[in-house]
């Protein structure tokens, strides 16, 4: 049994109406609130990373993700619009918030990032909190990211989106990885587990092997809120998970709490 109130009150989360063609969602490399990527704690990491100027761009998002991997703690805070920068000073944070700091870091070396809204059923995180279910929020937020990249041997100026799900390979592929799919238990994470397996919200014919856990989570998406210019600007919409309230109570234990633990 989830709870809808920790919900933000006011806000209805549907999917954008389908009448005729959806304007494009281009992203930016701008700094916002959240990806406040020339604060000198983003454009020190940047520096750390040692990206060349003409390195891949998926080989340098893939060497971003792993430092944030190893170098950023990850925990339950449920701050979604802190700041990047934040996170870094604290070194610890969220799925959502270590995937703002792979954008922030996207943006700074000059790759274009949107997120995509997905409202995602309670129930997909019963396994961390097996004996707190009730407190379990009925739908949560996730702002999964896409990076632009550049069309390879295309006409100048053509480019295609890359969600962070394949930002290790083809989900096809990484539906064949040894140990399955993600369980949400355990010490792994969302954001550690793309680089390991498949992620997909679309349920897009992925297969784990017989027996594993599962690669395909397409049937814990409630909603799907389409493309959005940022996180900020999908927050400012729809609302983070929970309440201000129900925030402003749970920060200050799991903000701190392991996940995993």
């Amino acid at each position: 049994m989830t709870s809808s109130l920790l919900r933000p009150r006011g806000r209805i989360r549907t999917a954008p109406a389908a009448a005729g063609t959806p304007l494009p969602v281009e992203g930016g490399t701008e700094p916002t609130r959240i990806l406040d990527w020339r604060d000198p704690r983003v454009t020190a990491l940047v520096r750390t990373l040692e990206l060349p100027a003409d390195a891949d761009p998926v080989a340098s998002l893939r060497r971003a993700h792993r430092w944030i991997a190893t170098s950023v703690r990850p925990v339950y805070s449920v701050q979604d619009e802190r700041p990047v920068s934040q996170v870094l000073r604290l070194g610890r944070g969220s799925c959502s918030q270590r995937l703002a700091v792979l954008e922030a870091v996207a943006r700074a070396t000059g790759t274009a990032t949107r997120v995509r809204g997905l409202v995602v059923d309670g129930a997909f995180w019963y396994p961390r909190f097996p004996r707190l279910r009730a407190l379990v929020p009925d739908q949560v937020l996730l702002a999964w990211p896409e990076f632009r990249l550049p069309e390879p041997a295309a006409e100048t100026g053509a480019s295609r989106w890359l969600t962070v799900s394949e930002l290790f390979g083809a989900l096809d592929e990484r539906g064949t990885a040894p140990g399955g799919g993600f369980t949400n238990a355990g010490s792994e994470t969302l954001f550690e587990a793309i680089a390991r397996t498949a992620v997909d919200w679309d349920g897009a014919a992925t297969l784990c092997p017989t027996g594993a856990a599962p690669c395909d989570l397409s049937a814990y998406v409630l909603t799907d809120l389409g493309h959005f210019d940022s996180r900020d600007a999908l927050f400012a919409r729809h609302g983070q998970t929970l309440c201000p309230l129900a925030r402003t109570l749970a920060e200050p234990v799991l903000g701190r709490h392991a996940a995993g633990a």
